[in-house]
């Protein structure tokens, strides 16, 4: 495995990482009966936007775009 390799899964792995603390905070408020305003949703929706950011930006670069 190549560094550009290794870079691209650890940028993945993150990626899907992030994704994932996010779902779990915004799923834990909704069930917790927090607001929508609340730190911890604001935190989700953040994580989560990151998240997809990252991949998307990733998958992009793999094809040489």
């Amino acid at each position: 495995m190549t560094g550009r390799q290794a870079h691209r899964n650890a940028t993945l792995v993150l990626s899907l990482l992030m994704l994932s603390i996010g779902i779990a905070l915004i799923v834990e408020t909704v069930l917790g009966y927090g607001s929508a305003l609340s730190p911890r949703m604001l935190l989700g929706v953040l994580f989560l936007a990151a998240g997809v950011g990252r991949l998307y930006v990733e998958i992009k670069r793999g094809r040489g775009a």
